[in-house]
């Protein structure tokens, strides 16, 4: 009598195989969710950055010497609107000691939304006394 052959997987090895490619691409698929969150929350810190780097430009263009105090403000950057808090304070000591009368430091936080704790981005900038010339 001639034994038939069968060629082909058994039930347990498919199921083994199945189990194996889920784990898998389950393991893919939060790896491309975190790369998505990933990319938006740099894409936010871009634009922040870059709302805070245009709030100092704007300083030092005015050509103003900013008083010391807090100021809060918005600017609309990639179809976005952003809060910025401007902190402007004396100058620290020189290295010397020696007090820097002429010099404002300037602390910009921002923020994707007005009530967020925690900003974005921050920058810290000097603003120097403008000099008139007569």
């Amino acid at each position: 009598m001639k034994r038939s052959v069968h060629k082909g997987f058994t039930l347990l090895e498919v199921m083994v195989a199945m189990a194996v490619l889920s784990i898998a691409l389950g393991a893919i698929i939060q790896n491309i969710g975190a790369t998505t969150s990933n990319i938006a929350h740099l894409k936010a810190k871009t634009f922040a950055h870059w709302v805070a780097m245009n709030r100092a430009a704007e300083l030092q263009a005015m050509q103003l010497y900013p008083s010391v105090g807090t100021q809060d403000g918005s600017e609309e950057m990639g179809g976005h609107e952003w809060f910025w808090r401007e902190t402007v304070a004396e100058a620290p000591l020189a290295a010397n000691g020696v007090s820097i009368d002429n010099v404002r430091r300037v602390d910009i936080e921002v923020r994707a939304d007005r009530n967020d704790k925690n900003p974005l981005t921050s920058l810290m900038t000097f603003i120097g006394k403008p000099v008139v010339s007569k």
